[in-house]
């Protein structure tokens, strides 16, 4: 074993690829930009437009509880979820399960998405989304990553750096074939990964699975004991005992000199004597065996979760292509679906009824599925409009109105219900100049106007009943004017302020005098125009949460 002594250690271990220090923006379905880690439209936080309910959901000013279908880039949609009070004051922290099934850049092209990403791109998208969904796990939350062997061992490494090395929980392998690949080039590839972090791996827990018949059928109880079967442990064990070397004499009365060469029994000769006392000991028919200790089936939990996932247990990959099939028979296939039973399995183990579940690469929308059909709350994001639009939306309609008999209905007995509020990411407040200046877009006007700067300065929207304010945050109210701010408007505001109170004033223009008296009449207020301080504000990640 080496020895490093009186050395100063620098550096850390890290994956490194092309332009990690920058980020991407995405335009489009598959066109990227690269840009600075301070450019205002990383941060900027987007509007959730409303586009539809489906079944039964709360009234608009509960829309954040509801279950969400988001349109849109990830990356935005992520950033919604856990700046927009309305949206934090759900997600942010509280997310107690995140399974996403990426692109696996494998360098084909799928009918449904790109899959041909440039690698550097795929590590910088995924290492941007997984800091997000970081923020908005509980910290009782796991994440799920599920992926092939073209990225699995690099994103290992990536959500080491995210999440920390000590939060690793396994990786499961999923057995996605039935049958051996005749056709493959080198070896038949049968299996899948999906990668588990936790959130806090000292806190977090999985749930066990159920135990199955061929477990339970181990427990007898051939001493008729009332409380019914068993099964015996061994009495010794290898970990070395201080009181664990002692003779035991058995009911027959011989005499056992000492556990086994190299064990020690389990349990003192004080603690072997009340075990006896409670008829915890079997030592065989006749009395004269090995001591036991007896385990009831009644005290028993469910099955530890295993690592390897047997298509048997949790189906594979033609099973999910016909539960589609099944759904959309006149849709083109869909290219990489995941059976209901192996999504049904992680949200067993990750989370409970009630909980929230999420996934930003909604794909055929399974695990949104699954997750209202077993009870779970969940918000899943899409990116490409044909998917939402002939898989996402309606499946999960299918789902709300009993229409989806395939997957793991039976098995859970669902029965139809709930619902769901579809929304989409909304365009950027600004927009960029030939020349590089920034300019408000044309739609940021009036309420439109007052509800994106309560976005981008995290103020809590207010309504009509709140005016002459549209936001507020603590003690502390939001003006917007579509217009010019000068002293009559600061006088105006300033009136209406309670004690205690303070204001930020946002407007597009601002005159000399405004500054001044706001500072005056109402010291700890300020006044910022737009675009030019919102810019400031989002570029330097200052807006408040």
């Amino acid at each position: 074993m080496s020895t490093i002594r009186n050395q100063r250690l620098k550096g850390q271990l890290e994956l490194t690829w092309t332009n990690k220090d920058q980020r991407l923006l995405s335009h489009g379905e598959d066109t990227y930009e690269w840009t600075t880690p301070d450019d205002y439209r990383v941060s900027e936080v987007r509007l959730l437009h409303d586009i539809a309910t489906v079944g039964e959901t709360h009234k608009d000013a509960g829309r954040a509880k509801d279950n969400l279908l988001i349109r849109g880039d990830a990356l935005h949609a992520l950033t919604s979820l856990k700046e927009l009070p309305e949206f934090a004051a759900e997600y942010r922290g509280k997310v107690r399960l995140a399974y996403i099934d990426p692109p696996f850049n494998t360098g084909q092209m799928f009918e449904h998405y790109n899959d041909a990403v440039e690698h550097s791109i795929w590590l910088t998208q995924m290492r941007d989304r997984l800091s997000q969904i970081h923020e908005l796990l509980a910290v009782d939350g796991s994440v799920w990553v599920h992926l092939d062997d073209a990225e699995m061992a690099y994103c290992r490494v990536l959500l080491d750096e995210v999440f920390g090395r000590q939060n690793f929980i396994a990786t499961v392998v999923w057995q996605k074939v039935y049958t051996v690949k005749n056709s493959a080039k080198h070896l038949s590839v049968d299996q899948d990964y999906i990668i588990v972090f936790a959130k806090n791996a000292e806190v977090w827990r999985p749930n066990t699975l159920p135990r199955s018949e061929a477990m339970d059928a181990a427990y007898k109880n051939p001493d008729n004991d009332p409380r019914g079967p068993w099964k015996s442990a061994a009495f010794n064990a290898n970990k070395p005992y201080s009181k664990g070397r002692y003779p035991i004499t058995t009911p027959s009365g011989r005499v056992i000199p000492g556990p086994p060469s190299g064990t020690y029994w389990r349990y003192s000769e004080e603690r072997l004597q009340e075990l006896m006392a409670e008829n915890r000991i079997w030592w065989g028919a006749d009395g004269s065996g090995v001591p036991s200790f007896k385990r009831f089936l009644s005290e028993v939990g469910g099955k530890i979760p295993q690592t390897l996932w047997p298509y048997s247990e949790v189906g594979h990959g033609q099973e999910a292509k016909a539960e589609i099939r099944a759904l959309f028979p006149e849709a083109a296939p869909f290219a990489t679906p995941k059976p209901e039973r192996l999504v049904s399995r992680i949200v067993h183990i990750g989370s409970n009824p009630g909980d929230v579940v999420l996934d930003c690469f909604a794909g055929s929308a399974t695990t949104a599925a699954v997750a209202h059909k077993m009870g779970r709350r969940w918000v899943t994001v899409e990116l490409s409009e044909d998917n939402y639009t002939f898989y996402d939306r309606p499946r999960l309609e299918k789902v709300v109105n009993n229409e989806d008999p395939r997957g793991v209905t039976a098995s859970v007995e669902w029965q139809g219900g709930g619902g769901f509020r579809c929304v989409e990411v909304g365009p950027s407040m600004f927009e960029a100049e030939e020349d590089g200046g920034i300019l408000l877009a044309e739609w940021a006007t009036n309420g439109a106007f007052a509800e994106a700067v309560c976005a981008q300065l995290g103020y809590e929207r207010l309504g009509p009943e709140s005016r002459p304010f549209s936001g507020r945050k603590g003690r502390m109210r939001l003006a917007v004017i579509d217009g010019v701010a000068g002293d009559n408007e600061v006088d105006f505001l300033v009136s209406h302020l309670a004690d205690g109170e303070r204001l930020t004033l946002v407007a597009k223009a601002a005159t000399e005098e405004a500054q001044d008296r706001l500072r005056v009449l109402s010291p700890g207020s300020r006044l910022r125009t737009a675009p030019r301080d919102l810019l400031r504000v989002r570029s330097h990640g200052k807006a408040a949460r």
